[in-house]
Parts: C-alpha cells; structure tokens; sequence
C-alpha cells in the first residue's frame, strides 16, 4: 500500500521492500533561518515584478523560458521586506537594476542627467550606430500606490531615431519626464530576434524604506520570527 491517508495523518510508501508508516504533517516549526527569509522575500518580489511585466511583450532569450531568465537577473535585486498582511505579498518595488530585457546585443549604457536644463535620459549610442534595421524600444516602470498596495506597472513604446537627439555625438532621449521621481526608463536595441540586456534607471526611492534591518525584522514577526541557523 502506498499513499495517504489524509484524515488519520498517514503516509505509507515503501523503501527497501518494506512498507513504512510516518505522520503525513509534522509539529515541527517550519525552519526560516535569515539567509532563507532573505532569499524566500526575495523570490517573492521577483514573482510579484514578473507579473506586472509579462504582458509587456518583453524579450528574455538567453533561457530556455522567459521567466526563469527574468528570476535569475532578479535575484541579484535587493531584498525587499514586506509584512505577511492583506495583499502585501503582492506588493512590487521600483529600483534601479530590475531586468527589461537579455540577450546577445552589446547593452545601451544609461543614466538620468540633463541636457541644456532639461532632464534627459543619456545613452552612449553614437549617431553613427543608426541602422535602418535596429529598433529602439523604451520601457517605462511607474510606482504606484493602489489600495495602500505599493505596485510597479510597465509599459513599452518603440521610439523612433528622429526621437533621440546627438549630444556631443552620442544620443540621448530629451524630456521633462525624465524627472519624475516615481518613474524608471530603460532603451532596449532590438535586431531581428536578439535584443540588448537592459535594466532599470530610475531616481524613485520608495523601495529603500523596505531594505533596513526593521523593515526585516517586522516582516519576519509577522512570519512566525526567524529561527536559528541549523535549526530544524
């Protein structure tokens, strides 16, 4: 016999050829060590990004699925901490460093500056890179509040190469927008099916209020509390 036995908490499998009877649940607290509780928050946030992003038609190529490429780049995020309450388990930060895009091209270096007084968003394409064959897609990263639930939504726009303006012989994207301090960007080059690996530039700073060594202590209060390394 091998199965359960739900109601009697019973799980009967075999090893060796014999039958061996154990309680199918067990008493003992689940263990959360700190580098578990980390890793397990952290998992949590690439999830809850991932599912603002996928309807974005976003290009991840260097895994055999999109998901699982977008996770590992997510991984090297900071943790944030958020309390086990309501739909908090939801909630999705913006900050620099959250992946749009991977693949083979050479990556578009980024950051907010101005340009003549005006926000701008600089790159380091030369206008000799133009190409009647690239495409320049801007992804867009808004932090919300929704409800008392903090969300990223994104959204994406092919930006045409009459768009950008030559400073100092490298392009750069040229906008009051750029200023606005609950928004990231991120120019991705796309030819054919490869894309350029993109991440994040942003000045929004939200998400540093769930970083500290509080916000992790309350979160994990409200997780049961942190056991101690080794602890079973």
């Amino acid at each position: 016999m091998v199965g359960s036995l739900p109601k009697s908490g019973l799980t009967f499998y075999l090893r060796q050829g014999q039958v061996v009877v154990r309680t199918a649940h067990s008493d003992h607290k689940r263990s959360m060590t700190r580098p578990q509780f980390v890793q397990r928050q952290k998992m949590r946030h690439t999830m809850a990004l991932w599912q603002m992003l996928k309807f974005c038609d976003v290009m991840f190529t260097e895994y055999p699925t999109a998901y699982r490429n977008f996770a590992s780049l997510a991984n090297r995020l900071p943790a944030v901490f958020v309390p086990n309450i309501g739909l908090m388990s939801q909630a999705s930060f913006l900050m620099p460093g959250i992946p749009v895009s991977d693949g083979s091209l050479p990556t578009v270096k980024e950051e907010l500056d101005e340009v003549n007084g005006v926000p701008a968003l600089l790159t380091n394409l030369k206008t000799a890179d133009w190409s009647y064959e690239e495409k320049l897609l801007l992804y867009t990263a808004v932090q919300r509040i929704e409800s008392d639930l903090p969300r990223v939504r994104f959204s994406m726009r092919e930006v045409s190469w009459d768009e950008m303006t030559a400073i100092n012989g490298r392009y750069a994207l040229v906008n009051e927008e750029f200023a606005d301090e609950t928004k990231g960007w991120a120019l991705v080059r796309v030819v054919n099916n490869r894309c350029s690996p993109q991440t994040i530039v942003t000045r929004c700073t939200l998400y540093q209020q769930y970083t500290t060594e509080e916000a992790l202590e309350i979160a994990a209060d409200s997780y049961g509390g942190l056991t101690e390394n080794g602890a079973l």
